[in-house]
């Protein structure tokens, strides 16, 4: 390395595997580097640690990125890291045969703490999630227009984020929309549009196996954001589908992504809530009912709330499955774990009157790997069940 980077001592033993190091346990240097400096991290015997992002404004002080002292985190260790990610993908996971629109990088889970980039044909969607990845962000697109030469950018940092942790972000205004496909199914990803990544590639493979059960069916697709699990229910052959969500300007792009596939579901602008009561008492049943609601929580203050909050939508959720029909319902609020959320589950079929028979527990696809030591990453959950009764 050139210059000696600044050095970050640790006040206690540090044994973990984990690549987050919290603040009460960083000692404050004298001279505070900039948020999301890279800095030699020592422990409290003076033995060298490893290297990583440093933030003195965050909770999360240290996140760890390197453990070889011979190995410098530069332009060249970003462009490798993202050619690693990007050959998993492509030689392991083979999704270009599958579509043209999967997670690039996921963060902790492929060794870049608080990058996410998502790529939809040629536009490459990158959020930004700490101050690390954003200072060091033009050695992370270089590293990107390697591996897709003639890529588009859309890049955001969430509010809250940028707040956490400490920079100022403006998002990319003005995103030409992208058009991808997946399993054959073609849909349009806006980021500028929708959702800031435009698209949900986390629940390809669940649109899909669940799309196979819906042939002649009549589906419910509650929280259907851009309608990704609908139109995938009505390419295969469903009977009906119906959409519903309270956002007017995802209900355009889920429109127009039925008539890309020319198919016809109806979407409705709508609460869940009084929408399942009102069904619930028209004696409205479907075969098969999707229920998959944007992120409850990212407050760990929160997560009864959360919790109660989807047992209120799941219990009225089953109320209007036909009894033998299948009910898909997902959490992507990481901060829920897959036990908090099954027993909710248990709890609102309970509440329900209903005996739910479980037949698959799933998450997102393989293009969202997480370490072991990093349960964090693993933040959704889908259960696919029969309603027996």
């Amino acid at each position: 390395m050139n210059e000696p980077l600044p050095v970050v001592r640790l006040k206690n033993a540090w044994k973990s595997t984990h690549p987050w190091i919290f603040q009460r346990l960083v000692e404050k240097p004298e001279q505070r580097p900039k948020p999301g400096s890279v800095v030699d991290v020592v422990g409290v015997d003076n033995v060298w640690m490893g290297r990583g992002f440093y933030n003195g404004h965050s909770r999360i002080a240290l996140r760890m990125l390197e453990g070889d002292p011979d190995v410098a985190v530069d332009a060249a260790w970003f462009s490798r890291k993202i050619a690693d990610a990007v050959a998993m993908r492509r030689e392991l996971l083979k999704l270009d045969e599958v579509g043209n629109a999967w997670r690039v990088l996921h963060s902790e889970g492929d060794g870049i703490s608080g990058l996410v980039v998502d790529r939809y044909d040629d536009l490459l969607v990158v959020g930004f999630f700490s101050a690390g990845a954003w200072r060091y962000r033009e050695w992370i697109f270089n590293a990107l227009r390697e591996q897709f030469p003639g890529c588009r950018f859309h890049s955001f940092a969430d509010e809250h984020v940028q707040k956490q942790e400490s920079f100022d972000y403006k998002d990319t205004l003005g995103t030409q929309a992208a058009l991808i496909h997946e399993h054959g199914i073609a849909f349009r990803a806006d980021p500028a549009g929708a959702h800031k990544t435009g698209f949900f590639a986390d629940q390809r493979e669940n649109r899909q196996w669940l799309s196979q059960l819906c042939t002649g069916k009549r589906v419910l697709d509650l929280c259907c954001n851009t309608g990704g699990f609908g139109v995938y229910a009505a390419v295969r052959g469903a009977s009906e589908v119906v959409g519903i969500d309270i956002d007017a300007d995802v209900l355009d792009i889920a429109r127009g992504n039925a008539k890309l596939n020319n198919v016809k579901p109806k979407f409705i602008q709508a609460d869940i809530f009084p929408w399942l009561r009102d069904a619930a008492i028209n004696g409205e049943q479907f075969d098969v009912v999707i229920l998959d609601p944007a992120k409850m929580t990212r407050d760990r203050e929160q997560i009864i709330p959360a919790l109660k909050k989807y047992l209120d939508m799941n219990k009225l959720a089953l109320g209007v499955v036909k009894p033998g029909g299948l009910f898909a319902t997902f959490s992507c609020t990481g901060l829920v774990s897959e036990e908090q959320f099954t027993d909710m589950l248990r709890r609102a079929a309970f509440y329900a009157g209903r005996t739910v028979q479980v037949l698959k527990v799933a998450g997102a696809g393989p293009d969202h790997p997480w370490l072991a030591q990093v349960p964090e990453s693993r933040y959704l959950k889908a259960v696919f069940c029969r309603v027996l009764d």
